[in-house]
């Protein structure tokens, strides 16, 4: 279940009034800190006059957390479903602001100040970053590879897939009002909901805000993990990206493979390298296997997770739907296939009757690759059938043409 939906059926109990700012904090092992978060928290409320909430998601503590969380005034939560993004998910589920701050329990982040942050969703931004890169890391507070690679990396790779120039993607200091969250549907139960949340924000058409936020040493000893969540960053994104992912690699690919193909006609001895000699005709046909492969695995992957739901229709999804038709790339399939069979059988003619040619080698790498690229061609367009018939279904329904 979506958070959208549990959020948009919460109902707050009647004896409660309605805070105004709901501060969620997931914890686990966290007795150094999570006391003073909270109390930093509500000064803050205090001071600044807004009505709200503290709410301590804890995930399985098995310290005095809890006991202390509950003692400096939070509400206290328990989820035993493990993971960063699971706690935020049932704090989120749980809130009952009309703006939520989320930020970690551990001190790295200043709770005794959100105005910086609340203003901007009070001037109509929909949701707000802490950017700790504009906002000043303490020295020891963040490994050298997380803030010079990993966070680079994954901002590079947000502002390539889905055009969001974001400052500091990773930060976990956030804020958002209730409208927004109910937007961003949020499903991710690990580190990645940090990721899900940017991306989800610009499918939806969101605006983000970023403001300075300090980054300080945690006290206590740290749950994240540099590879493996690392890797659950750039899957998710990898993934919500199946544009980038398959379809511009296959296209690549097949160009790269027609182009080693006119190579390997135009230097049949193969291209010197040093003592060694490269043969083209080799690679030409991997290239265009693994490209129209890549390829229709995009098409499929992109259909299928716009019949979903989980991919937002566009220009690429049209551009499919409207080409790629099961009657028509099974003909140019057929069309290869054939081509590829032909070449083949005529060479094997020759040479079983001891005929030779020149360029025999380069024409039976050509034939193989037009063999498979029909194959594959063929298979992916029923492929595409299946995996979104869901969908066809509701488009005849709606009156479109029916097409893949």
């Amino acid at each position: 279940m979506t958070v959208t939906s549990v959020a948009a059926r919460h109902v707050p109990e009647a004896t409660t009034a309605q805070p105004f700012i709901s501060i969620v904090m997931p914890c686990l092992n966290e007795e150094t800190t999570v006391g003073v978060c909270v109390a930093k928290a509500h000064n803050w409320l205090a001071r600044s006059g807004y009505q709200g909430e503290i709410l301590v998601v804890d995930n399985g503590s098995t310290d005095r957390s809890v006991e202390l969380a509950t003692a400096a005034g939070a509400r206290v939560i328990h989820e035993r479903r493990r993971g960063y993004g699971q706690a935020y998910l049932r704090g989120f589920e749980e809130a009952r602001g009309d703006y939520i701050v989320m930020g970690d329990s551990d001190d790295t982040y200043d709770f005794s100040d959100l105005s910086r942050l609340i203003a901007p969703l009070r001037r109509g931004a929909d949701m707000v970053l802490g950017n700790r890169f504009a906002g000043g890391i303490q020295a020891g507070a963040m490994p050298w590879a997380h803030q010079h690679i990993g966070s680079p990396i994954i901002n590079f790779l947000i502002r390539l897939f889905f055009g969001t120039r974001i400052g500091d993607s990773q930060s976990g200091l956030r804020a958002f009002s209730r409208p927004a969250l109910q937007r961003l549907g949020l499903r991710s139960s690990g580190m990645e909901l940090a990721s899900e949340m940017i991306v989800s924000a610009s499918r939806a058409g969101l605006t983000i805000a970023e403001v300075p936020a300090a980054y300080n040493v945690r006290r206590g000893e740290s749950k994240l993990n540099t590879v493996r969540d690392g890797w659950r960053h750039i899957r998710y994104l990898l993934l919500a990206a199946p544009d980038f992912l398959f379809t511009l690699p296959g296209l690549v690919l097949v160009a790269a493979g027609i182009v080693t193909t006119i190579l390997s006609f135009v230097a049949p001895a193969g291209i010197a390298t040093g003592s060694l000699t490269w043969q083209p005709v080799f690679a030409a046909t991997i290239f265009v296997a693994i490209g129209v492969d890549a390829f229709m695995l995009g098409v499929v992957a992109k259909l299928y997770g716009v019949s979903r739901g989980e991919l937002p229709e566009d220009g690429w999804s049209r551009l499919y739907r409207r080409w790629i038709r099961l009657e028509a790339v099974l003909g140019i399939g057929a069309v290869l296939f054939i081509a590829g069979l032909v070449i083949d059988l005529a060479l094997f003619a020759v040479w079983a009757t001891g005929g030779r040619i020149d360029a025999g080698l380069q024409l039976a790498a050509a034939a193989q690759s037009l063999l498979i690229a029909g194959a594959e061609l063929g298979f992916g367009a029923f492929l595409v059938v299946a995996v979104t018939a869901t969908q066809q279904a509701a488009d005849a329904g709606a009156g479109e043409p029916d097409e893949v």
